[in-house]
């Protein structure tokens, strides 16, 4: 295990990750491509993996990243399985908003023995799922229930249980494919815990990505938006431009 360094990066706020699920980017080419425009975008992480991935499509996909990439590659685990040590770094996600114990620590038993010796930066998350709306793929595979966005005080609580288990990081996540995105209320008092805080799930404009952000976002995921419209990432480099003047 390797240092902080990334870690510190994370607690600056304003940032994106492009989030990109190895089964859903067949093509070696294509996906250098989306590396190089999410790169011109001025995105600041690329967040790797998915719930359904199979070790064979992790491994080549974050190969191909990692060779072409010049920002941070962030694995974003859907199981044991999805670990490298050409990433950067490795979110240690707990799935403390649910009570299905393979989430909470099973797949951390199963893969400590080969992630302990890695030079990789591991950093212990809290993963929040919040509803956004539909059944995604992230609470049909780990069979938990997310938090209903109303219950604020349940997920403030969580994220106050996940601080004081140890872990460095919050990612509240309303699912790929959500129809609603993380309310910015909740993202509000969330970023009131002095934590860095992550938000993903439903985003598709740059409205909704600007409005994270002065709630108190240090990191919007983008991840189906760019899927099905590519040209999304000239939208976003003409945000990042502005925010930098």
């Amino acid at each position: 295990m390797s240092d902080t360094k990334l870690y510190n990066h994370f607690q600056q706020k304003g940032q994106i990750a492009v989030l990109i699920d190895p089964e859903k980017f067949p093509g070696e080419e294509a996906l250098k491509e989306l590396v190089k425009k999410a790169e011109f975008a001025g995105v600041n992480f690329f967040f790797i993996g998915g719930s359904t991935v199979t070790r064979d499509e992790f491994e080549h996909c974050i190969g191909i990243i990692a060779e072409t990439a010049t920002i941070p590659v962030v694995i974003f685990p859907g199981a044991s399985h999805q670990i490298s040590d050409k990433a950067d770094a490795l979110l240690y996600l707990s799935l403390i908003s649910g009570r299905n114990p393979d989430f909470l620590i099973g797949h951390h038993v199963a893969s400590a023995h080969e992630v302990y010796d890695m030079n990789i930066e591991v950093i212990p998350t809290a993963y929040i799922l919040i509803d956004g709306g539909t059944t995604t793929s992230v609470s049909y595979v780990s069979q938990t229930t997310p938090i209903p966005p109303s219950k604020i005080s349940i997920i403030n609580n969580t994220a106050k249980a996940g601080i004081l288990q140890g872990k460095k990081l919050l990612y509240l996540d309303a699912g790929s494919g959500a129809k609603q995105h993380v309310p910015l209320s909740v993202i509000k008092e969330i970023s009131q815990l002095n934590i860095p805080v992550i938000i993903g799930g439903g985003v598709r404009d740059i409205e909704t990505i600007e409005q994270m952000h002065d709630a108190g976002a240090n990191i919007v995921v983008i991840g189906n938006k760019i899927e099905e419209e590519i040209e999304f990432l000239l939208d976003i480099h003409s945000y990042t431009k502005t925010r930098d003047l």
